[in-house]
């Protein structure tokens, strides 16, 4: 996990989530950092054949924010205090795909390069970036609906990813949804290779 600012640990005193405008001021900006290899150089011309562009994931309402979400139950969610994202966590996502993506070779083509457009198209709706403490014991949790468009058609299919979790810290929650985040665009790259067709995923 890479930190914009020294992380430091919550107290053992104090609530383990805050609600409203009263949170206190976060110790840390936490980001994602993708773990696949690094990608082989990137050939002078592009296949575009290949290609894929990965757009920003769509989100709820409830992660359009920087805090960290915690769902204490079916009709409530609260905030992991003292914690913050450096983007929102849907743009921290797509990143993550691209580069994922473009660690196994496959040309990535950022949608804002003019003349440039891919024959795939990555969309998609990241359904769950947080903490669930509903269960035995809380979990990070990633789902990620995709949709590859391809000139052969359209395919759907939801990833996810749940990670345990011993402490609702901001360290520990960011960790942990970094793992369930590269592990879920590992499975979504291998989908995308096949065309859509396989490769993990629900």
């Amino acid at each position: 996990m890479r930190v914009v600012l020294l992380a430091l640990a919550l107290g053992s005193c104090g609530p383990i989530v805050q609600v409203g405008g009263n949170a206190p001021r976060p110790d840390a900006l936490h980001t994602l950092t993708a773990v696949a290899p690094a990608a082989t150089p990137a050939p002078a011309a592009v296949d575009l054949a290949r290609a894929v562009t990965v757009d920003v994931p769509t989100m709820p309402g409830a992660l359009r924010t920087l805090r960290m979400p915690v769902t204490v139950s079916d009709t409530a969610i609260q905030y992991v205090p003292a914690a913050q994202w450096a983007e929102q966590p849907n743009r921290l996502f797509q990143r993550l795909l691209a580069e994922t993506l473009a660690s196994t070779g496959m040309p990535v083509i950022d949608a804002r390069s003019a003349g440039l457009v891919s024959n795939r198209r990555l969309t998609g709706e990241l359904l769950a970036f947080g903490v669930d403490v509903r269960g035995a014991s809380p979990v990070a949790r990633v789902r990620y609906d995709a949709t590859l468009t391809t000139p052969k058609g359209l395919a759907q299919r939801r990833f996810e990813a749940e990670v345990p979790l011993a402490a609702v810290s901001g360290p520990a929650v960011a960790a942990a949804l970094n793992r369930g985040a590269n592990q879920v665009a590992g499975e979504v790259a291998l989908w995308v290779r096949a065309g859509g067709g396989g490769g993990g995923g629900t």
